[in-house]
This record gives C-alpha cells, structure tokens and sequence, in this order.
C-alpha cells in the first residue's frame, strides 16, 4: 500500500519508502519528488548528511531516467555542498559517482575517468557496491571508447559476473546490465550484446526494478530485429514502449526508434512513421530509420538530406544507449547514407560513407561494424561501375558471421546486382533467391514484393494448384483445415480479425476498421464509439516536476554562462529546449490539457495481441497451418494478409461464402 504523503511528511523513512513505491509503480515524478522533499526536510532540521543523501538520491533517479544533465548537476552541487563537513561520509562515493556518469553522458571523458576511478575507490573503502560497479562500466566504457575494445569488453564481462552474484542492488544491476549490452552494441559486438541480453533475461524475473523489464525488451527486439521474425521482434518493441512509458523522459526515444525501424524493415510505413516522429518530437535522433522510410516513400532526395544533415549535426543528446559523442554516433547514419546515395545514382557520396565507415571499422574493430564498412564498400565499388563481386562476397560472409538474418539478405542483394554486372545472371538469380527466402522468413513484406518485382524468374515458380484451406465457424468454434488435417478452436476475438484479413487478400486494412467490425458484430443497438482520449500528455504532477527542472537547467545554464563553459552551454540549452517544448506539447489551445494513445494507438496494440495469441493457438494446433498464416500475415497500423506467390492458398471461409485465391485484391 502506498502510504498518503500529505498525512506523513514529517517522517524521512515514510518519505523514503513512498519514492521506492512510486518508482516501482512508475510514477517516476511523484519518486523523485518524494526524494526532494526529503532533502528539504532535513534540510530544515539542519541534518545535513541525510540532506546530501537525500540530494545524491534525486541526482541519481534523474541521471537513470531523464536524460536531462543539467539538473542532474544542479542536485549534485547541493550533495556537494551539505557534505563538505562531513568528508568521510559513504553518500561521497554515490556522489563521485554520479558525477562520473553525468561527464561521460556529456562528452568529458577525461574528468569522466577520474571520476570514475575515485567512485570506484570511495566504493571500495566505504562499502557501497553501487559506486564500485557502476565505476567500473564507466571505466570500461571509456576504453572501448579509446579503442581499446577487447580490452573494455573484458572488463565488462567482470562486471556483468558481479552484477548478477546478488551483492549488488536490483535496481543498480539492472541499470548496468542494459549499459553492458548498449556499449556491445555500440562497437558492432553483436554477439556479445546478445550473450549479455540472454543473462540480463535470466537475472531479470522477481528482480528487475522500475524500467529494467522493459529495458531488456528494447534488447530483446533489438535481437530480433537482427535475426528475425519480424513480428516476434515487434512484439518485443511494443511492449517496450508499452512498459517504458512512465519511467523514461527523452530517452523514450529509444524505444520509439527501435519500434520504428523494426516496422520499416516489416513494411508498415506508416506505423514506422508514426513511432520516429513521436522519438523526434522527444529529443531523440529519429534517423537513420526515419531517412530509410523517406526512401521508401520514393523521396530519395529528402532521404539524403536527412541523413546528411543528421552526420554533420549529431544530436549531442545524453544519453546510456548511444555512444557518446564520438565517431561510433554516427556509424548507422554512414550505412544510410550509402544506402541512399547508391539508390540516387552518387558514387561520390556513396564513397565517401564508404571511407569514413571503414576508418570506424578499423579503430573499433567488432563484427558488426566490420560488416557494415564491407557492405559500404561493395555499393561503393558497383555505383563507380567496378568489379565488386569479391566486396560484396565480403559482405555477405560479414554478415553472415554476425548472424544478422536480414543484414546478409540486404548483402545478397548488392551480391546479385554485382554479379549481374559481371555478367553471371545463374549466379546473381541464385543470390537473389536467397535474399528473398529470408525476406519472407522475417516477414519483410516490401523487399519480398520489390525483389519479387526485380526478378520474375525467382518468384515466377511453374504454376502448382492451389491449396484449399477451409477457415469457417462452428457455433461458437471455428474449423480450421488444410492438407487433410482438420482441428475446431474456440472462435477468439483474432481468429475474427483473421477471418476478415483472409475475406481480403492483399488488401490492407487500417486496425480501427477491424475493432470497429468487430464491435458492430458484438453491439446489439449498433456500433460501439471507440474512445477517442486518451491519456493525459503530462498530469499536474508531471508537469510541476518540469517547471521545476526548467527552474534548475536554467541555474545551470546561468552557472555555465559564467564560467564560459561552452560545452554546458549546449548540453543545458538543450535541456532547456526539450522541457520548453514538452510543456507546451502538453498544453493545447486555451491551456486545455493535451491527450495521447487514443484510438489509433491502443487499437494497434489491441488487434496485434489478439492477432498473435490467435495465431499462436492456430500454430499449436495445426503447425502447417499456423507456420503459413505466421509468414503471410503483417500486423501494424494496417494489417494485411500477403499471398504466397509460391504457395498459393485458396480460402473457404464459410459453406457459403465463395473461395478466397492467393489471386484475389492483387
């Protein structure tokens, strides 16, 4: 039970206990708030260690969350200064701490450093294992950041064994679990971001704290995203979003991209659109995903300036998950841009991605960096017209190695063309074939459709009859047949929308048509009015929490000002921007509050879980049925099902509704 904090302000461990529990119940404002009040009451009582405590608490749940660095410096400044009497107290080292990773996330990795290795020490000496590890990865990080990458590896895999012993608090190991697993990622070490994910997907049932669970989806679908199924990987990504919402601040963007990019590679234009303008509109970079689905909507031109412009400009956001403000940054943003000037016809551009790609490759050598630099180079080498079967052979193989399903299917394509170059069309069909058997296998339906359309003869199979699959209700069941195996399920709310999608083949169908359909089956007096909304942008404690910050980045800003420290300058007038603009998204017309996740939103997650689960129960009934129905159907904010060219399917959804073919809506 949550105890009424206006009923027992006067008690610090009643305060204490309230910020955990709103932590945990992600009201991540009513948490620090609790921990401010707490400062200013001892404070106020003149006990100024718990006060510096109190204060370091506040600077610690803003570092973890908010990805707003001013404040984070305001609140170590007032530990600073309540603890300068008592020099021999433990909360130094959560301090030295703190200020370590606030100087890492800011780009000042030399007094990062120091202050790492002094919160490691002061951990060590005063017992406050949080300080030890925490220093540790900032330490590691650091040199990966040098480098010196195996050797920054290695320390991280000795700090991912203490984190997971159990000396360690859920709340700090969870943090830097997700730290171990964003640095891997960061240098293209996709298999230990993986080896690591799987351990933080252990350790993480009855342990994980506040945002953690949904931390270690984002890696989850960041997984998936690699290997594939698409869908599974969506999946991951929306229950991210789902779970992460209350907890993080700016950093939501981060979810929010991996959302987007997996629905781009998925097909779902749109859906991906929605998610990198909702990541922009938080802060955070929205490319290279977003640039990649301009090039989808054919505005190639628009794609590139995009992405140049994000190269030249990188956002100098805070932030745990990116690689601070170092070439690696911009590592995804040179594969685009050769991507996108490759499909423009810009050998020059694609040339110049190609080198600076390869000098990252070279400096932080890791798989997946290596095998973005060699698929660069050979769309280098086929736009200036030469020989690039051996670059793209190297890609593909780099790939490959990474175990990046749908990376080395996009290889094979630069393959296929180089090949077709050279000459050698068995060779280049052959490529191609491949490329699209994973394509299908990760649900990718746009590059099953553009390959399909580049190359008939891989998709052009000799005709074969179709087969009949019977998909009709029973009472309150529903038959389902196919390859003379029959099974009755209980007719789900997803087998429902299914019916529907299979009525229609290829024709896509927006997820408010499909709940409203349904309503109007389930409403006697005719169809339900969904509910428009949604949820407040910001509440009243939220907000309040925002002006107070506002309060605190511009003291900051002023302080740096002073100082002339230009570097502050940018980070805190950035601060400054994301909460101006964050208050006045909340606020609309005559100061009525604004809403989000009506309709739309909450109708996209609500028709892809029962799609799922339906097709789940399909799949444990009838594998052959199940496995189909998993390949052809996209779910997003239009869902479809995509006939099998090869495999054609004709539907009988009812003794007397008329067959459905593979052929119908195309």
């Amino acid at each position: 039970m949550v105890l009424d904090e206006q009923d027992t302000p006067e008690l610090p461990a009643a305060l204490e206990l309230q910020a955990g529990q709103h932590y945990a119940a992600g009201d991540l404002e009513r948490a620090i708030g609790c921990w401010e009040r707490l400062h200013a009451l001892h404070e106020q009582r003149g006990e100024r260690e718990p006060a510096g405590r109190a204060a370091a608490m506040a600077a610690l749940h803003l570092l973890i969350d908010s990805g707003l660095m001013a404040t984070v410096r305001g609140w170590n400044r007032r530990a600073e200064r309540l603890l300068a009497d008592t020099p021999g107290s433990p909360v130094w080292a959560v301090v030295t701490m703190v200020a370590g990773y606030e100087r890492f996330f800011s780009g000042d990795m030399v007094a990062a450093a120091e202050l790492s290795r002094r919160a490691v020490a002061l951990g060590r000496e005063r017992d406050v294992p949080a300080a030890v590890v925490i220093g540790r990865t900032a330490l590691a990080r650091l040199r990966i950041i040098d480098g010196a990458v195996e050797e920054g590896i290695e320390q991280l895999d000795e700090v991912a064994v203490e984190l997971t012993s159990g000396r360690v608090d859920p709340l700090t190991a969870g943090m830097m679990l997700c730290e171990i697993v964003c640095a891997a990622q960061g240098v293209g070490r996709h298999d230990r971001a993986r080896e690591w994910t799987e351990v933080m997907d252990r350790w993480r049932p009855g342990r994980a704290v506040g945002g953690i669970s949904g931390r270690c989806r984002v890696h989850r679908a960041e997984m998936l995203r690699w290997s594939g199924p698409g869908d599974e990987a969506e999946a991951e990504a929306v229950a991210a979003c789902d779970e992460l919402r209350p907890w993080m601040r700016r950093e939501f963007g981060w979810p929010l991209v991996e959302l987007g990019t997996i629905r781009l590679r998925r097909g779902d234009l749109v859906g991906a659109e929605e998610a990198l303008l909702e990541a922009h509109e938080h802060a955070w970079c929205p490319h290279p995903a977003l640039a990649l689905v301009r090039l989808a909507q054919g505005r190639g031109e628009e794609a590139l300036a995009l992405v140049e412009e994000a190269i030249a400009h990188p956002l100098p956001m805070p932030s745990k998950e990116r690689p601070p403000f170092v070439e690696l940054r911009v590592a995804p943003l040179l594969e685009a841009q050769a991507q996108i000037a490759a499909a423009l016809g810009r050998p020059e551009q694609v040339e110049a991605a190609a080198e600076r790609l390869e000098s990252i490759a070279r400096r932080w050598a890791g798989p997946g960096l290596r095998a973005a630099a060699a698929l660069a180079r050979a769309r280098a080498e086929l736009a200036a017209g030469r020989p690039a079967v051996d670059a793209g052979t190297a890609a593909v193989a780099a790939w490959a190695d990474a175990e990046a399903a749908y990376e080395t299917a996009v290889a094979r394509e630069v393959l296929a063309a180089a090949l077709d170059a050279a000459g050698r069309p068995e060779a280049a069909r052959l490529e191609r074939g491949s490329a699209l058997a994973a394509y299908e296998a990760f649900g990718a339906a746009l590059d099953v459709r553009r390959l399909a359309a580049a190359d008939d003869d891989v998709t052009e199979a000799p005709a074969r009859e179709p087969a009949v699959a019977v998909f009709e209700r029973l009472g309150s069941g529903r038959r389902i047949a196919l390859g003379g195996v029959e099974r009755v399920l209980p007719d789900l709310k997803g087998l429902r929308y299914l019916e529907r999608l299979l009525a229609e083949p290829g024709r896509e169908l927006h997820v408010l048509d499909l709940v409203a359909g349904e309503s109007d089956a389930e409403a006697p007096e005719g169809p339900s009015r969904v509910d428009t909304t949604g949820l407040l942008v910001l509440d009243d404690e939220a907000k309040a929490a925002y002006r107070r910050r506002l309060a605190e980045v511009e003291e900051d800003l002023d302080d740096a000002v002073a100082m002339n420290d230009l570097a502050r300058q940018e980070v805190a007038q950035h601060d400054r921007d994301y909460l101006v603009d964050e208050l006045a998204r909340a606020v609309g017309l005559g100061g009525r509050d604004r809403r989000t996740g009506g309709s739309a939103e909450r109708a996209r997650t609500s028709v892809t879980r029962s799609l799922r689960y339906a097709l789940g129960r399909v799949a444990e009934q009838h594998p052959d049925l199940g496995a189909h129905l998993a390949r052809r159907i996209r779910t997003g904010t239009y869902c479809c099902y995509e006939p099998d060219p090869l495999s054609p399917v004709t539907w009988r959804l009812g003794p007397d509704s008329p067959p459905h073919g593979s052929s119908a809506g195309r």
